[in-house]
């Protein structure tokens, strides 16, 4: 369950997610030294959507890792649900490319379920495939119902990932839908991992679990957060970050081992669910 780089390298388990980047000004340069930073420290998969900023965050990319090695970073974009059609995607997607500065997508994903056809969004990715123009594509904000019913579809099971909501106070994926992407070997991706939003989102940051954890370990409640997530298989979290010091206390996540009663104490205060419930979006 990995995400692969055109040349052959594991994109990064953190990845770095840029909504609401690039839409000021002023903070623009202090955002792209962020992503750039994040880049050097190894978060190679950065996720975007022609959705946020109505192209801007993809600006910003696009000049962030101007210059970089193309092959060795993983893209990702999102389509608008009402551009998801066989009259708009194809336009979509060259829009994308050329914010970005790139020539090809390593994912596109349909951002959420909207009115047009599953088979027919379907049909057009793996034409956009078949072109060159991403190597995979996926969905973004699909339930266990709604995955299904997309593997029902022709050429349904070429989707790669299904992008959702998930952090420790956010569990209702683990009822359902992660067992099953688990049991698909297909990864999830993570967004608001940090809960930045969210129904469901609740005070993290104060709960005693997460603030001993973080003590015993002498690193921030973030990475507590993030080290949560990893240690579900095939999860990768995508926390955004405009800040490079920030990007850089999301990398370190990656090292951090929590014991078995560190676990046990985050899932006490934060119980897996033990029913579906609805799947939570923002």
């Amino acid at each position: 369950m990995e995400f692969i780089t055109e040349n052959g390298r594991a994109a990064s388990r953190i990845g770095q997610g840029t909504w609401y980047l690039g839409e000021n000004a002023a903070t623009a340069a202090r955002e792209r030294k962020a992503l750039q930073a994040g880049v050097e420290a190894g978060m190679n998969l950065i996720d975007t959507a022609e959705m946020y900023g109505e192209g801007a965050s993809e600006h910003l990319i696009g000049s962030a890792i101007r210059g970089m090695d193309r092959a060795s970073l993983y893209l990702v974009s999102k389509v608008y649900p009402f551009h998801a059609d066989r009259r708009s995607i194809f336009l979509s997607c060259e829009n994308s490319l050329r914010r970005l500065g790139t020539d090809y997508l390593d994912l596109y994903l349909l951002h959420w379920r909207g009115a047009v056809p599953l088979a027919e969004t379907v049909e057009c990715m793996e034409q956009l495939k078949a072109k060159g123009r991403i190597r995979a594509w996926g969905v973004s904000n699909f339930d266990a119902l709604d995955m299904d019913e997309l593997m029902e579809v022709t050429g349904g099971s070429q989707c790669a990932t299904d992008q959702v909501l998930y952090h420790l106070g956010s569990r209702g994926v683990e009822f359902d839908l992660l067992p099953w992407m688990q049991k698909q070997g297909m990864p999830m991706m993570a967004y608001c991992p940090l809960a930045q939003a969210g129904s469901l989102r609740r005070d993290l940051e104060g709960c005693a679990a997460v603030q001993n954890a973080a003590a015993a370990h002498g690193v921030s409640p973030w990475q507590v957060l993030l080290s949560f997530l990893l240690t579900r298989p095939g999860v990768y979290p995508i926390p955004r970050s405009s800040r490079a010091e920030h990007t850089l206390d999301n990398a370190a996540a990656l090292e951090l081992r929590l014991s078995a009663e560190e676990l046990a104490a985050l899932d006490a205060a934060f119980p897996a669910p033990t029913r579906r419930t609805p799947l939570d979006i923002v």
